[in-house]
């Protein structure tokens, strides 16, 4: 896992362009004998081990995509490929199923029923790469799924889970504010494009704390704004990007309709036009309670596993959502922290890097998870 996950590491690719990546992956399921589909949705990759006896079907899910992020560790096996980086663990998501692909092919004549192996492209970005692979038919004759996510908070042994929401939906909006530009000292004769964004930047936030009940869960985060001019100039145009994260379908729904209200009204104040465009990328995932429940009590067993935590839900966004829209399944962080790094460099950090024996703990709990569920339902 080490060596295959180093390798990953060294050559990165981004959302979309996991060109070599992929054909890496279908090469190593090539070589184990199992059924090949590639390009499915985009870059994905799916690969079928048929077990010697009838049964149900589990699939497990790895991404392999990479950040647009240049990194700056001292590793010996850093990336080879200037401003790209895996920076949040896909790497070893990748190795760990690889592997895991590898031990239970050794035993397919005594496993009852069938592992589908989905390797996923473009977790990273929207719209991403669940979607477009469901589309193709990755869950065909799927009875479940198990994912999980390397997760440097948490340290070595320990898993994280819940069941229902645990990681929210992901959006994206970009406002541009079209006003009148003009000379810095003259501001009666423009229509001020920073005036007005730098009120919706307060605006807005009222959304979360006077219209959302408080019990509720939502954030509303601008993270650009860009409005480029000389110091002495009032800019005609201002451009502000943001995410909005919630975990109620209704309360996304609801957000996305009252920012059309406030930014309308906050232009119609200020005399200025607008476009406004709002992404629903990532939905919550939801974990259903049996299955999770049924991979926890199995991964309290698991040789290195010392902790099996109930933890909060968390405002990161995940595709893996898609595939528990469709059919059951079961969605955990397994801990990778480095002590080293991660108390300081977070995931999608230039310096990020983990504890890769969270990547063996991983390995198991899927396994032990995968062959238990297919002797229980043949």
């Amino acid at each position: 896992m080490i060596e295959i996950r180093r390798y990953l590491h060294q050559y990165p690719e981004l959302s979309f362009e996991e060109v070599k990546t992929a054909k890496y992956i279908a090469e190593y399921h090539e070589k184990l004998g199992h059924e090949i589909r590639i390009g499915v949705g985009g870059n994905g990759v799916v690969a079928t081990l048929r077990g010697g006896k009838p049964g149900q079907a589990v699939a497990l899910r790895a991404d392999f995509d990479a950040l647009p992020i240049h990194e700056e560790t001292d590793l010996p096996y850093k990336s080879t490929v200037d401003g790209v980086m895996h920076a949040c663990g896909h790497d070893s998501h990748t190795a760990t199923l690889l592997v895991l692909a590898k031990v239970l092919n050794r035993m397919k004549d005594e496993i009852e029923g069938n592992v589908v192996f989905i390797h996923q492209h473009a977790e990273e970005k929207p719209p991403g790469g669940a979607n477009a692979m469901i589309e193709d038919g990755c869950l065909d004759g799927v009875d479940v799924i198990f994912g999980q996510h390397i997760w440097s908070p948490a340290p070595v042994g320990t898993i994280e889970y819940r069941p229902g929401p645990l990681m929210a939906a992901g959006d994206a909006f970009k406002i541009t504010i079209q006003g009148s530009g003009g000379h810095g000292a003259q501001p009666h004769t423009t229509k001020d494009s920073v005036v007005i964004g730098a009120q919706l930047v307060s605006n807005l936030q009222q959304i979360v704390s006077r219209r959302i009940d408080p019990l509720d869960t939502a954030v509303i985060s601008i993270g650009s704004f860009e409005a480029v001019n000389a110091p002495n100039v009032i800019a005609d145009t201002a451009i502000l990007e943001g995410t909005v994260r919630t975990f109620k379908e209704s309360t996304r729904s609801y957000i996305a309709e009252e920012m059309e209200r406030v930014i309308k009204g906050t232009c119609l104040a200020g005399d200025v036009e607008y476009t406004y465009e709002y992404q629903k990328a990532y939905p919550a995932v939801i974990n259903p309670v049996e299955e999770i429940e049924f991979v926890m009590e199995l991964a309290k067993s698991v040789p290195g596993v010392t902790s099996v935590k109930k933890v909060e839900p968390q405002m990161g966004g995940e595709d893996f959502a898609f595939y528990l829209q469709h059919i059951k399944g079961a969605f955990f962080f397994t801990g990778g922290q480095n002590p080293e790094v991660n108390a300081i460099y977070p995931h999608h950090h230039p310096k990020f890097d983990i504890d890769e024996k969270g990547m063996l703990i991983a390995a198991k709990t899927l396994g032990v998870a995968t062959l238990t569920y297919l002797e229980k339902n043949k």
